[in-house]
């Protein structure tokens, strides 16, 4: 499905201050941030099941497609928050749950409707309608100036666009779905963008002609698709008044710990963890878990799409350095 290794902070001293200024988490993506709505609805694309979430607290699989947890569960605890931020379909959560922190996104999902089409899984704009309808419940939960107030000073994470390339070539980044934010009430916003996405697993199993190794077609894609997004963000800092809107890369750092991967613990970075570690995730990965290695934190990829729980942190750490530092003050 996907990678966006989006955001994740390390904690700092003095950083649960900032749980003041940013009150909640709020997501919206594909399975690079979907805790586990998909579990939730009629699709394919889920990973409820061993192997994954092994490695969580629990040891328990929740449709988190990692060994642990994702980008957006480190990033509510670095903000002093909570630790994880729960799906929106999720019948054990409420508003009193969610006025913290909450997840739309839904694994294979993108941009483009007819993304999101193919494994009928939840498009953007219904995440936005879940959004709406979230806003109204923590209207009655808070009082309608409190909520407004934790709207504008929650952060607002938007990582997906990798399905749009591997399932229906699109290349329109989402500045629309910025906008509607924005007119909803959002104010600090992060849009993520691409990772090497000819350095995943699969795409490397399947190179043969290139010896196994990244391959560059898909990699000038995200390159491509980054600088749009980036060239976007500075129009929409332009036009929308009092955005805090940053654009959140981790296509350098991701490329840098695939190549030396010696130089951040890592053994093995063209192959995952999970079964033979080529071309599987989802249900194909627990069909072969017989074959998943033993310890994850030895591999970059936990499945043939998806980084393992210690890539997440250290992507994060970089992150946060280049892009977030502004939210902590």
């Amino acid at each position: 499905m996907e990678v966006h290794i989006i955001l994740c902070i390390l904690l700092l001293p003095g950083l649960s201050l900032v749980s003041a200024k940013v009150p909640a988490m709020i997501v919206f993506g594909d399975s690079s941030v979907d805790a586990g709505n998909n579990n939730y609805i009629a699709t394919m694309a889920r990973s409820n099941f061993q192997p994954y979430g092994r490695d969580f607290v629990s040891g328990k699989p929740t449709g988190r497609f990692s060994n642990g947890r994702i980008a957006t569960d480190f990033l509510s605890e670095a903000f002093g928050i909570k630790p994880y931020v729960p799906p929106y379909l999720d019948p054990n959560h409420n508003i009193s749950h969610f006025a913290t922190g909450v997840t739309f996104a839904s694994a294979a999902t993108g941009y483009d409707t007819t993304t999101s089409d193919v494994l009928s899984v939840i498009p953007l704009w219904k995440q936005l309608e879940y959004y709406k309808g979230y806003q109204k419940k923590l209207s009655v939960y808070l009082g309608e100036s409190r909520a407004n107030g934790t709207i504008a000073r929650a952060l607002h994470i938007i990582s997906l666009g990798t399905n749009d390339f591997l399932e229906n070539y699109f290349a329109i980044p989402g500045r629309n779905f910025v906008h509607k934010l924005y007119g909803l009430g959002a104010r600090k916003i992060s849009l993520g963008g691409l990772p090497p996405m000819g350095c995943l697993p699969l795409e490397r199993t399947t190179n043969f002609v290139g010896g196994y190794d990244c391959v560059p077609s898909y990699n000038n894609i995200a390159l491509e698709f980054n600088d749009k997004l980036s060239n976007l963000t500075t129009r929409l800092k332009k036009d929308l008044p009092g955005i805090r809107l940053v654009f959140s890369n981790p296509y350098d750092i991701l490329l840098h710990i695939i190549k030396r991967p010696a130089q951040y613990g890592f053994q093995v970075t063209s192959m995952a963890c999970c079964a033979t570690g080529m071309f599987e995730m989802g249900y194909a990965c627990s069909r072969a878990r017989s074959f998943s290695c033993i310890d994850a934190s030895k591999y970059v990829f936990w499945d043939s799409f998806h980084p393992t729980e210690k890539t997440n942190g250290i992507i994060a750490k970089y992150l946060v350095k280049n892009a977030l530092a502004q939210f902590l003050h």
